[in-house]
């Protein structure tokens, strides 16, 4: 590496951050006018959004993952693979601990890189409030090897109920979804047309509509609590007509092995529990000596530089970012935030590289609106901004071919239109040969 470069260290290749690697490695990494570097805890990248589709074995995930190590050799930067867990920010420095297989043996000894300028990427995950059991009996989906461990579990329940000699016991197909936000909400629905493709391969003993059941649990009084309340009541009315159980205006005290207790004393039976109620920022950037809200978020300015360092930037979910300059209020953990702020910290990062650090653009947050996907049965959404002129609700096919694009936008941004055309014409030719559902 040339030492003489500005070297740039994105740390997590999620939606935000791959995409501002991509674009600084088309341009500045090609032109060798720096050095940029993607730090990731796993080899491959997948739209997060996806997650609660390969959950329910709607899409089969090896399709639409992405090889870091490839996207960085066809876009000019480079690719390591590891977990940041410290910062000398002296020296400007990040260390990666050790990587270590499924059999315990390491791979890769811990290593040190320097940076110049460090923007922190590494999102959010689930909160479980500390809510007693959820750790030990509840599945998140903040990973793909999440999303398909719960499928596996899913899976071999319906396999497991179809064989035995014994009634299906309470419990035993009972899929309880704690939180109504969109993953929530998305995610019923998509297990409720799911589990039925999936029983009508084969499994004649089971009887979805009577033996498979769906419930939310969700601490608000009504679905999709931070989305606009006309989109709640049409979600509702979906849901209800999928015989969904929406268990509102209550909150988990505990999971067991068995099921949920909630506040008011009730218990469901339910041996498949999905946690998917609140987000914080990962725990280690509380000890990185920048300053973090109770969530673990880092505090930006809305050039998105943290308050203590102005060469380490942050965005997306781990990032408490001010809607606009002088707010209080902060932008929602929401992928175009991530989008929105990639784009601008790609020109911010090419100003620094000429010299023009006291320039640097401020962060805005433009909501265009919401877009809530139940599969094949309803799509919903309120566009906002100057997309609508105003706000605006749609619902239907044209609400569903948005929310397709919002995908293939990402894509586009990875590889350009070339590649997404291709991919669009493949998928549609194997179509027919596929399972609608992921059998395995």
């Amino acid at each position: 590496m040339n030492q003489d470069l500005h070297k740039i260290i994105i740390v997590g290749g999620g939606a935000g951050g791959l995409e501002l690697a991509t674009k600084l490695g088309d341009t500045l990494g090609k032109k060798k006018k720096a050095h940029i570097t993607l730090v990731d805890a796993k080899k491959t990248h997948l739209w997060k959004p996806l997650l609660h589709e390969i959950a329910a074995g709607s899409i089969n995930p090896d399709k639409d993952e992405l090889d870091y190590l490839a996207q960085a050799h066809w876009h000019h930067f480079h690719f390591r693979l590891g977990m940041m867990d410290g910062i000398d920010r002296a020296n400007k420095t990040i260390s990666l601990a050790p990587f270590i297989d499924v059999d315990g043996v390491e791979i890769i000894p811990r290593r040190t890189f320097a940076y110049d300028t460090l923007v922190m990427a590494v999102g959010s995950k689930i909160n479980d409030f500390n809510i007693k059991g959820v750790a030990e009996h509840a599945i998140a989906l903040d990973t793909q090897h999440q999303a398909e461990r719960f499928h596996q579990r899913l899976h071999n329940a319906i396999l497991r109920a179809q064989t035995q000699a014994e009634a299906i016991q309470p419990g035993q197909l009972e899929v309880v979804i704690v939180g109504a936000g969109a993953t929530g909400v998305e995610l019923s629905a998509e297990l409720h047309k799911a589990t039925r493709e999936m029983t009508a391969y084969g499994l004649d003993n089971i009887n979805p509509d009577r033996d498979i059941h769906i419930s939310i649990i969700e601490a608000s009084n009504r679905l999709l609590p931070a989305l606009p309340e006309r989109m709640s009541l049409s979600v509702r009315k979906e849901l209800e007509k999928l015989n969904v159980k929406l268990y509102l205006g209550e909150s988990v005290v505990e999971v067991d092995e068995r099921g949920v207790k909630t506040s008011s004393g009730r218990y469901i039976d339910s041996s498949l529990v999905v946690w998917a109620a609140g987000i914080k920022a990962p725990s280690f950037l509380a000890n990185l000596g920048l300053k973090v809200n109770n969530i673990n978020q880092l505090h930006v300015r809305s050039t998105l530089q943290t308050l203590d360092d102005d060469h380490i930037f942050a965005l997306g979910d781990c990032a408490a970012c001010p809607i606009k300059p002088g707010s209080l209020e902060m932008v929602p953990p929401r992928a175009q935030s991530a989008h929105q702020q990639a784009s601008l910290l790609f020109k911010s990062i090419k100003k620094m590289i000429k010299g023009k650090n006291d320039s640097l653009p401020e962060y805005r947050y433009q909501d265009y609106g919401s877009l809530v996907n139940l599969g094949s049965y309803s799509t919903v959404g309120n566009l906002m901004g100057a997309i609508a002129g105003g706000s605006m609700f749609i619902e239907g096919m044209i609400a569903r071919m948005m929310y397709l694009m919002l995908y293939q936008m990402h894509l586009y941004a990875l590889h350009g239109f070339t590649t997404v055309l291709l991919r669009l014409i493949v998928k549609f030719i194997t179509h027919r040969t596929e399972a609608r559902v992921k059998l395995h």
